[in-house]
């Protein structure tokens, strides 16, 4: 990542196969194709020319850092997208070397972090402390007024063209303000884009509560915000970079300012660079259920060095390479991923990232793990579950709204930090502090004593286009959670439960106390919310809101009881 801190084969379809495919989509703009849910797999490097903060980096090393990365891929048999921060694209040796690789398994595209020489042949005044700064409102395009950005936009692609002959199709950064993304798809034609994994604080700049992995298409006044209609959407789909690990990423750090690193880099030992997590890792994703498809990003930028990434880059690249061959996972470029995306979805459609089995191990050091989780994603919300051995938690629950604005929409970053946020339910992170775990809780009553639901392995299945059908064995409390996630909402039901028979079971929102929450309004069938001036409702169909007293350190922000043994909790009008 922006760190130095010790820091699409889509096999041609006959013209029957796509003629059905394109009336099916007429019907619905979620059907599956004939090759069914593929696990995609995009190694992204991305390449900047200098890296002032470590001054033993040299513009040689980074420069042989990037030649090493294409002989290791060329050694595999791997194809994938090189993206150039405009400094490195006017660099003769990079040009010559990504000029040299063939274009049927090569992308060649832009890096969206803004250097000196653009900004200036842009005519602009710099206003960075180094030719390249990495702060928000100078390294980025939200620090450009929106003129500005399409500005920057029109001096990169004019020298890209006039290098390589043609305009990019892939452009990516961290973040991606929606004037640029929009201006890029609409004068350049642009067909893909990829910005960072959720993060909080890491670098100096936070993204909270976006849809968690694979692609969305972004809403045309907010980039990180998943757009609910194509009217409201660039047609340009965001990837989501990175690997994070399902499991530890997300609360990594609570109770300090920034998260640690839990991803497919390279350069992470615990992670990326070691053997046994680069192996679960991607056995759950080719295992894992994931809905439309599967994703993940590989690769890494140049500023890290070849030094620090070797050794997990040769881990990663022979696993990949023995997926591909085995037709487990696509190894495409992130054009070629793009272009699939648009011929398959009109809408962001609704994915999964599933762990079934936790590193084995668990964590680092530590014994065997029993956590498993579940990302659902949809145009409409995210939600994530985790089991462990103290039961059931909804870890996260995030609304998308895409007339939501990002605060950059018209406005300059004037700060060296960015945030970029969606819409809280629930927030297992930012609503903990260390020691007490915020989450929505699964609960029950027995001998008039409330106690958390225990059970065993959950069964997770494809049930429908869109929707996540789960069945969890209960072990403290008799029968079956069956629990359906679609793209409107989360529906539960008891099946075969004494408790549950008696409708004695419920949800609870636990939270720190002190925390600022969003909640206006709790009424038995709906509970008001408002966050960053923007109003929002969740509602229950079938189960009831209250406001239950708090106990100790938590603060029980609702609870939702189970009607007629049942809760349908709706996420979406």
């Amino acid at each position: 990542m922006n760190k130095k801190v010790p820091g699409f084969l889509f096999s041609c379809i006959v013209f029957f196969g796509t003629a059905f495919t394109a009336r099916a989509q007429d019907r619905h703009p979620q059907v599956q194709s004939a090759l069914g849910r593929p696990r995609i797999v995009n190694i992204v490097n991305f390449i900047r020319l200098l890296e002032p903060r470590d001054s033993s980096i040299t513009e040689d090393v980074l420069y042989q850092t990037v030649v090493k990365q294409v002989e290791m891929m060329r050694a595999n048999r791997l194809g994938g997208t090189f993206l150039l921060q405009y400094d490195a694209l006017m660099d003769a040796r990079y040009q010559q070397l990504l000029r040299s690789l063939p274009r049927d398994s090569f992308d060649i595209g832009a890096w969206w972090e803004i250097p000196q020489p653009l900004v200036e042949k842009a005519g602009m005044h710099w206003r960075g402390q180094y030719p390249w700064d990495w702060r928000a409102n100078i390294g980025f395009s939200t620090g450009y007024t929106p003129e500005e950005r399409k500005k920057l936009a029109d001096v990169y692609m004019a020298d890209f063209k006039k290098i390589f002959g043609y305009y990019p199709k892939s452009v990516g950064c961290w973040f991606i303000d929606e004037v640029t993304l929009d201006y890029l798809y609409h004068r350049y034609s642009i067909v893909a884009s990829c910005n960072c994994k959720d993060q909080s604080g890491t670098d100096g700049y936070t993204l909270w509560g976006g849809y968690w992995n694979q692609a969305y298409y972004p809403s045309k006044v907010n980039a990180y915000m998943p757009a609910q209609d194509e009217a409201g959407a660039i047609p340009v789909p965001i990837f989501r970079m990175l690997g994070s690990d399902p499991i530890r990423q997300y609360d990594d750090g609570v109770g300090v300012q920034r998260q640690r690193v839990v991803t497919l880099e390279p350069v992470y030992p615990e992670a990326g660079g070691d053997s046994a997590w680069v192996n679960w890792f991607f056995k759950e994703l080719v295992g894992g259920e994931s809905l439309a498809f599967g994703y993940t990003q590989a690769g890494q930028e140049n500023s890290f060095t070849w030094d620090a990434m070797a050794k997990g880059l040769g881990i990663q690249f022979p696993l990949i390479a023995q997926l591909r061959d085995k037709k487990k996972v696509r190894v495409e470029t992130l054009a070629e991923s793009g272009r699939w995306f648009r011929e398959h979805y009109r809408v962001t459609p609704a994915t999964a990232v599933t762990v079934n089995e936790d590193l084995p191990g668990g964590d680092p050091g530590g014994l065997r793990s029993d956590r498993r989780t579940v990302w659902y994603d949809s145009r409409f919300y995210r939600a994530n579950l985790l089991w462990d051995s103290t039961g059931l938690r909804f870890r996260d629950i995030h609304i998308f709204n895409e007339h939501f604005p990002s605060p950059y929409l018209k406005e300059v970053a004037t700060s060296n930090e960015c945030a970029f946020f969606t819409l809280p339910v629930v927030d297992g992170y930012r609503w903990s502090k260390a020691g007490l775990m915020a989450g929505l809780r699964l609960k029950t009553v027995v001998n008039g004593r409330e106690i958390d639901i225990q059970g065993g392995k959950p069964v997770i299945t494809h049930s429908a286009t869109g929707a996540l059908h789960i069945e969890w064995p209960l072990t403290n409390v008799k029968g079956t959670l069956v629990m359906d996630f679609d793209e409107h909402d989360i529906q539960m039901k008891m099946a075969g439960s004494a408790a549950g028979a008696s409708g004695n079971w419920f949800l609870d929102l636990t939270a720190a106390s002190g925390t600022d929450l969003p909640f206006e309004n709790i009424q038995p069938r709906a509970v008001h919310c408002r966050f960053e001036n923007m109003n929002y409702s969740i509602r229950a169909t079938k189960g009831v809101f209250s406001k239950p007293d708090d106990a100790g350190d938590d603060l029980i922000a609702w609870r939702l009881t189970s009607e007629k043994n049942e809760i349908v909790l709706q996420l979406a009008d």
